[in-house]
């Protein structure tokens, strides 16, 4: 059988993967191959493709083999197409510490569709534990656009400072009018310093799905989700809220917990009456990224090299 008629496909390569981690033997892993498909002749590769595949890509590269890879993997694409854009920092050990990426395509779709920006991050997506970060706006179309993609060693301050340099460079400079994170103290100073006139919105989902955890502790917790929820969902104007969150406190003796002191401080960039007559696209959460990494995890795993993960 010759060599271009034995190229594994994306999801046979997840597969395989995961079977591998899963600790099943690469036989075992074919034999389900060709039962699924008919019979050894309806498939286009055979039992060693596996077995190389597993060494050659799953098991057998460092990180420092793969960051090189990396890197010359990008250089390609710009060679093919020079509005490819992408920027890497590495460790001293010449590991991946910072990388962004955006092609032609997500480079023309933010000129007509990146007037507000959905960022979010997300784990297990490659060996190596780096942080996957996604742009993403919305089109004519309603429609998810991917406008950059990124991995990063860690998330702190001058990591997301870093990134969202990048991105801006990345865009011809041009800052969106709003951006949507999660609820991220670190990517709210970098947007601060990098995009100051950018307006920053948390994803209120987020935060409302945090309440069980964060007063489960006190009498009537079932009441007070269902009383902040309310509050936040159903006051008219910002004096109202203010009112009605003070109510809120009190009836529920809720005055001296911590995190809602601090959600009250922030309140500018998560609450709907402080937020809503800015343009939005229709967005209130980071849901549109989070579903673009649902998208990616169809093709990727936690033992994803870094050339797998981007191909």
């Amino acid at each position: 059988m010759l060599k271009q008629y034995r190229e594994l496909s994306m999801s046979i390569r997840r597969t395989i993967e995961n079977n591998d981690e899963a600790g099943i033997r690469p036989s075992k892993t074919y034999q389900s191959f060709v039962a699924a498909a008919g019979g050894h002749r309806e498939l286009n590769f055979i039992e060693k493709d596996v077995r190389n595949y597993i060494t050659r890509e799953v098991r057998n590269v460092s990180e420092q083999e793969d960051a090189k890879e990396f890197g010359k993997y990008f250089l390609r694409m710009k060679e093919k197409n020079p509005n490819f854009f992408f920027e890497l920092e590495l460790e001293e050990d010449q590991s991946i510490k910072l990388a962004f990426w955006a092609d032609a395509r997500s480079r023309a779709a933010f000129e007509y569709f990146g007037d507000v920006i959905s960022f979010d991050t997300t784990y297990n997506t490659n060996r190596y534990n780096l942080v996957c970060g996604s742009f993403v706006g919305v089109n004519h179309h309603g429609q998810s656009t991917l406008l950059g993609c990124s991995l990063m060693k860690n998330e702190e301050i001058e990591s997301f400072k870093w990134l969202f340099q990048c991105w801006l460079r990345c865009m011809g400079g041009n800052a969106p009018k709003g951006f949507l994170t999660d609820q991220c103290a670190s990517m709210k100073r970098a947007l601060e310093a990098c995009m100051p006139t950018t307006v920053h919105r948390w994803c209120i989902w987020h935060i409302m799905k945090k309440i069980p955890s964060k007063l489960n502790g006190y009498k009537g917790h079932a009441n007070i989700e269902q009383e902040m929820s309310h509050v936040v969902w159903n006051s008219h104007s910002k004096d109202s809220f203010d009112r009605n969150w003070n109510d809120f406190l009190l009836n529920f003796g809720l005055a001296d917990n911590k995190w809602l002191s601090d959600l009250y401080e922030d309140r500018h960039i998560w609450v709907p009456i402080y937020l809503d007559h800015h343009f939005w696209a229709g967005m209130r959460s980071t849901q549109r990224s989070e579903s673009m990494h649902s998208f990616f995890n169809k093709y990727i795993t936690r033992n994803s090299s870094l050339i797998q993960f981007v191909k």
